[in-house]
C-alpha cells in the first residue's frame, strides 16, 4: 500500500473557462511530484457530471486550446460527506470507491472559483487547495471586491454596478458622463476576460452590455485605465508572502481572453517586470494587502495598473489563477525561486495546515 498523500485534481466544470482549466489541469499533472503523491483524476464535465478520470487518456486535443475538450471516462461519481475512508463514491460501482487526501481544485469561474465547490469540499470535510469559501466567493464578484477594497483604503479605479433589472436606469450618456470614455464591461463574475468589452460608442455598449449579461446577471461598467498592466502572485495563509512582479504587453487592444489562451503571440510577458524597487515593494505590499482583506488563503494573482511612474491601482484578484503553461501565476513564482513542482507542494501544504487549523474550532458548546 503506497504511503503517498492522494491528491485529487479536480479539474473542468461548468464555466465558460472550462477549457482553461483543462490546459492548467493538464500542466499541474504533468508537473506534481509524482514521488510524494498519487493523483486521483476528476474531471466535471459542462453539465456539472464528476468523473473519474484515467490518468493517460483524459483529454482529447491536448495541444489545441481551441479544441481541448474533456474525454469523459464513463465512471461517473458522487462525493460522500463524511465518509473520511472513502470519499469517492461511482454511481455505478459503489464497491469501487476511492479516497483523497486532498484535492486540488484547478477550476475557474462561476460553479468552480467562486465558493460553490469550496463549500461543497468543505461539507465533506476533505482539505482543499487555494482560499476557503467566503475568499473564493467575493474574490470571484467583481462589484464586492471592488467595494471591499474601496471601503479598507485600496487604490481601485471608478466603477458602475448594472444589474440586468436595472438596465433601462443606465444610458450610454450617463456612463459617459460619470466615467469618461471608452469603458470597459465585464460580467461580475467571470475570469479569463470572458464577456469584457471595451465601449467608446453607444452602439458598442449597447452590444457589450448584451453579451456581458449573457454571462452573469451583475456586470461590472469600468473607467478606462492608461498604464501597464503589472501581477504579482500571492501564496500563503495567516502569513502570505508575494513573487515578484510580472508585467503583461498585450498586442491586442486589451488582454482578451483570445490573448490570453489563444494567441501565442497575443501577449509578452516580462518577468521580473522592468520597475525601480520601490514600485516592486509597493506592489507586493498592496498584493498581501489585498489578499488580506479579501479573506484569501492559499494562492492569488493581484492584477495592477501602473499610471506614471508609480501610481498603483489595483484592477482585480484572481483565488484559482490559471496554471496553463504561459501562465504568469506560476511563472513568477519560478521567477522568484520556487519552482513548479514545489509550488504545487507547497499550496497542498497551506491546505493541509488549514483544515488541520479548522478543524480544531468547536462546532457546537458543551454544557
Amino acid at each position: 500500500m503506497s504511503g503517498k498523500l492522494k491528491v485529487g485534481i479536480l479539474f473542468g466544470g461548468q464555466s465558460a473557462e472550462h477549457e482553461v482549466s483543462l490546459q492548467s489541469a493538464k500542466n499541474i499533472i504533468a508537473a506534481i511530484d509524482r514521488a510524494k503523491y498519487d493523483i486521483v483524476l476528476i474531471g466535471i464535465d459542462r453539465d456539472g457530471r464528476w468523473y473519474l478520470q484515467e490518468d493517460e487518456d483524459f483529454l482529447r486535443a491536448e495541444d489545441d486550446p481551441r479544441h481541448i475538450t474533456l474525454q469523459v471516462s464513463g465512471r461517473e461519481i458522487t462525493l460522500a460527506a463524511g465518509n473520511h475512508e472513502k470519499q469517492l463514491i461511482p454511481i455505478s460501482e459503489p464497491a469501487d470507491a476511492r479516497r483523497v487526501d486532498v484535492v486540488f481544485p484547478v477550476l475557474h469561474g462561476p460553479m468552480g472559483e467562486d465558493g460553490t465547490v469550496q463549500g461543497l469540499l468543505k461539507l465533506a470535510q476533505i482539505p482543499f487547495v487555494g482560499g476557503d469559501v467566503l475568499g473564493s466567493a467575493v474574490g470571484m464578484d467583481k462589484d464586492v471586491m471592488k467595494r471591499l477594497l474601496r471601503d479598507a483604503g485600496l487604490p481601485i479605479g471608478a466603477f458602475i454596478t448594472l444589474r440586468r433589472h436595472e438596465r433601462a436606469r443606465l444610458t450610454f450618456a450617463d456612463v459617459r458622463d460619470e466615467l469618461g470614455v471608452p469603458v470597459f464591461i465585464k460580467p461580475a463574475n467571470m475570469g479569463s476576460s470572458v464577456g469584457v468589452h471595451r465601449a467608446g460608442s453607444e452602439e458598442e455598449f449597447a452590444q457589450a452590455l448584451d453579451d456581458a449579461f449573457r454571462y452573469d446577471s451583475k456586470v461590472v461598467i469600468e473607467a478606462f485605465i492608461e498604464g501597464r498592466e503589472i501581477e504579482c502572485s500571492v501564496l500563503g495563509n495567516e502569513h502570505p508572502s508575494a513573487s515578484v512582479p510580472g508585467e503583461v504587453i498585450p498586442s491586442h487592444e486589451f488582454y482578451s481572453y483570445e490573448a490570453k489562451y489563444l494567441d501565442e503571440h497575443g501577449a509578452a510577458l516580462r518577468i521580473p517586470a522592468d520597475l525601480p524597487e520601490a514600485v516592486v515593494a509597493r506592489v507586493q505590499e498592496l498584493a498581501v494587502a489585498t489578499f488580506q482583506t479579501l479573506n484569501c488563503e492559499g494562492m492569488a494573482r493581484v492584477d495592477f495598473f501602473l499610471r506614471g511612474d508609480s501610481e498603483l491601482i489595483v484592477n482585480e484578484i484572481n483565488t484559482i489563477p490559471g496554471f496553463t503553461r504561459i501562465s504568469m501565476y506560476p511563472k513568477l513564482w519560478e521567477a522568484s525561486g520556487l519552482s513548479y513542482a514545489t509550488l504545487i507542494e507547497r499550496l497542498i501544504t497551506l491546505a493541509l495546515e488549514r483544515h488541520e487549523r479548522d478543524r480544531k474550532l468547536l462546532s457546537r458548546v458543551d454544557f
